[in-house]
């Protein structure tokens, strides 16, 4: 049995060793700043905490300081570090020119790994860094022979895979602005996100296999091409068949662009580009409505990802980054963009339940991961599994576990502690596609306590208001963000005067960013995310988080899964159903009813108990693992399905059927609801 100990809300956990605090790059950076003679506004910095606050006292001077620390490069020098603090239009170094993909293959050596590859179909690959940026160089000339050039789109439709990874770096190497789509995507999401955009050249593959299952996605990649008049090249991988077979029409074999003679690094010319050139073009989940097409900069991200990596992951050129993910998650990027501090990264295409539920682990043993990504509701899987990585795997180099994607609970952090390491930086963070990176996040100098977010993340001007613009602290309120970052979109593509852009973030607060979060800050500094706002339980003026509601359902034994939503009914009252999945078979009965009241009236307050507690199959998620909470709630509210929600961002599409049923059947009581 591997269920963790009782463990309270910001109960102490683990403190850094001395060697680990002071070896971390946060202290590095400290020290080095201690000896910049010049920059006289960081003399007070000696601690995480009064570093965070410098970061955003001297803004300019920190992204300065991170440009210099971690020696950017830029063949042309910059006017000013920050034009302007109004956002959106603030622009940052003006007059430089970076690319992203050259400080990737600055770290190119013959002596290292880069990528560790594992795959359901293949055996497991290791590419070494001269292999990596050599096919990059290859790729790279390929495409400008082909007539690409920078600001044309590049996408693919790829596995995680190296080829994904080379496709994407040569595209930044020359300036090309690169999207992905993971190939379960089924063809109208993709076509919703790449119609977008208009790419000229598609790189796709002919299927995946998942869980041990083939997937042939060859008819869906011609449909997508067809779909696209833009695409006047494909470039083919042979992954799932491995047969030279051309299935699109005049498509050109990945192999044969590979085989091209070498490029040497002395000889390649990357692209040299404008600090915003831009970089990528990543999406939103597009359940609602057509995916938000996000543009963030070569020199934003370069910037962004250094600190980020370095600072909150403490990732350093002997480390190994593993994060389960997919090609159409901003964490895909993520983890290519570790690359960027010299280590390694690990890369699986397949089911993260694989071997009942240990194949995340024997991958991170097998690669020696340093730091290991999971989600909170991965972890829940362990723990009613049983699992116990550390009887199983050696996971002796292991330092660091991020947990991401859904807000931690204090039980998923003591599980950690319990059965994987005892001396092990938690961390979780939070932040989004938005940024491609956290707005709150983890500093390896700082204590770890249960259920919370260590810190707020450097040069990160993050704070909780309440409808009037007033700061909190102690209480939950919006998370807005009050000064610019360098990673925040330079655009939506093809967002006239920014009025998509504005509209998504900056419509209440002005000139502050809004991001959509409820969010507490407590008095040390440590950070709590409480779901979408926009999902958030208003009863009779009361904000409930609904991450509070899953956190004390999910640790009943016998439930897999739920999720909640309140309606406001036309008369003034309300109706906050809970939707619950059972493990192994179990009906819900009086018995587990009461079971859950009690728990969350025990934990929380009567206003946390819900009017009903109905069973279901499978909770309805995102493509990105997202529970889809607004959507469950307009079905309820009388919406069809195919307006509330798009079947294609889904991983299970079918899961809907039931709240439409539902809605379908209760009409007679939901029918008094308001528009909420």
């Amino acid at each position: 049995m591997n269920q963790s100990p009782a463990v309270e809300q910001g109960q102490h956990l683990w403190s850094p060793s001395k060697c680990f605090a002071e070896e971390s790059n946060i202290n590095q950076f400290i020290l080095w700043l201690q000896q910049q003679k010049s920059m006289r506004s960081c003399h007070k910095v000696r601690d995480y905490e009064t570093l965070w606050q410098w970061s955003v006292d001297h803004i300019d001077d920190f992204w300065l300081a991170v440009w210099h620390y971690f020696d950017v490069q830029s063949p042309t020098p910059f006017d000013k570090v920050l034009t302007t603090r109004t956002m959106p239009e603030a622009r940052w170094f003006s007059g430089s020119s970076v690319n992203f993909a050259e400080h990737i293959l600055r770290n190119e050596r013959d002596d290292a790994i880069a990528l560790y590859a594992y795959s359901e179909l293949h055996a497991p690959q290791t590419i070494d860094w001269h292999t990596l940026a050599d096919q990059v160089r290859i790729v790279a000339t390929q495409l400008r022979k082909l007539g690409v050039k920078p600001g044309d789109r590049v996408a693919a439709y790829l596995p995680n895979s190296p080829e994904a990874v080379i496709a994407f770096l040569a595209s930044a190497s020359i300036g090309a602005i690169f999207s992905s789509c993971s190939p379960d995507f089924g063809v109208k999401s993709v076509i919703d996100r790449f119609s977008q955009t208009h790419p000229t050249v598609l790189f796709c593959a002919d299927g995946y296999r998942f869980g041990g299952k083939n997937f042939d996605r060859r008819k869906e990649a011609r449909a997508i091409v067809q779909s696209l008049s833009s695409v006047n090249t494909v470039i083919q991988l042979p992954y799932l068949f491995k047969t030279d077979e051309v299935f699109i029409a005049d498509a050109i074999l990945w192999k044969n662009i590979i085989k091209q003679p070498a490029v040497s690094a002395e000889s390649f010319q990357f692209e040299q580009l404008p600090f915003d050139h831009p970089l990528w073009i990543v999406y939103s989940s597009g359940t609602t409505g057509l995916p938000k097409p996000i543009v963030h900069s070569h020199g934003g991200i370069t910037l962004e990802f250094l600190k980020l990596l370095g600072f909150h992951m403490n990732l350093k050129p002997d480390s190994t980054m593993f994060f389960y993910s997919s090609t159409g998650w901003i964490m895909w990027n993520i983890v290519v963009g570790s690359l960027i501090t010299g280590g390694a990264a690990v890369l699986y295409d397949g089911n993260p339940a694989a071997d009942n539920g240990n194949i995340l682990w024997q991958l991170a043993s097998d690669s020696g991961a340093t730091f290991f990504g999971a989600s909170p509701t991965y972890v829940s899987m362990m723990e009613k599994l049983r699992i116990t990585p550390n009887t199983s795997f050696d996971l002796s180099n292991l330092e660091g576990i991020l947990l991401g994607g859904s807000p931690v609970t204090p039980e998923s952090m003591s599980w950690c502690y319990q059965n994987i390491k005892q001396d092990l930086w938690v961390t979780s963070q939070s932040g989004g596609t938005d940024i491609a990176s956290a707005f709150v996040g983890a500093s390896p100098t700082l204590p770890v306590y249960a259920g919370e977010i260590q810190a707020r993340c450097l040069g990160v001007d993050a704070h909780a208001f309440d409808d009037n613009g007033n700061s909190l602290t102690n209480n939950v309120g919006e998370l807005v963000i009050c000064q610019p970052m360098p990673s925040m979109p330079i655009y939506f593509w093809n967002d006239e005067n920014n009025a998509r852009y504005r509209a998504s973030y900056f419509e209440d607060y002005p000139n502050v960013w809004k991001h959509g979060d409820y969010f507490q800050l407590n008095e040390r500094g440590g950070c709590f995310i409480f779901g979408r706002s926009d999902s958030t339980l208003n009863r009779y003026g009361v904000r409930i988080g609904t991450a509070e509601i899953y956190r004390t359902v999910e640790k009943i034994e016998e439930i897999s899964d739920s999720i909640i939503v309140n309606l406001t009914l036309d008369d003034g009252k309300f109706f906050m159903p809970l939707f619950v999945s059972f493990n192994n078979g179990i009906t819900l009965d009086d018995r587990l009813r009461d079971k859950i009241r009690l728990a969350l009236k025990t934990e929380y307050s009567p206003r946390h108990v819900p009017d009903k507690i109905i069973q279901i199959d499978a909770v309805p998620y995102t493509l990105t693992n997202k529970k889809m909470e607004v959507p469950v709630r307009k079905i309820l509210s009388g919406m069809q399905v195919d307006k509330a929600a798009n079947p294609d961002a889904m991983a299970n599409p079918e899961a809907l059927v039931f709240f439409a049923n539902y809605a379908k059947d209760n009409q007679d009581y939901l029918m008094h609801r308001s528009a909420n």
